[in-house]
């Protein structure tokens, strides 16, 4: 993700800024989702795995980045 474009990023209900997702995160977040145990905000199951994603600097809320486009659904 371009970094100017992510400086002007936050969380659409807090504000709170955004941060690239680290590979480590991906990789566990990806096998939880594999695991049938990821669900949204909404408590919907999630079965697609991340390739990218944003993540609230306190680690609290993560959104999907899909073909270069962040996902920022409160």
């Amino acid at each position: 993700m371009d970094s100017e474009m992510l400086s002007i990023l936050c969380t659409p209900d807090t504000r709170e800024p955004l941060e690239g997702a680290s590979e480590e995160l991906l990789l566990n977040v990806n096998e939880k989702i594999a695991q049938g145990t990821v669900k949204t905000a909404g408590g919907t199951l999630v079965s697609e795995t991340l390739e990218e994603a944003l993540v609230s600097k306190d680690g609290k809320k993560l959104y999907p980045v899909k073909n270069g486009i962040p996902i920022l659904l409160a």
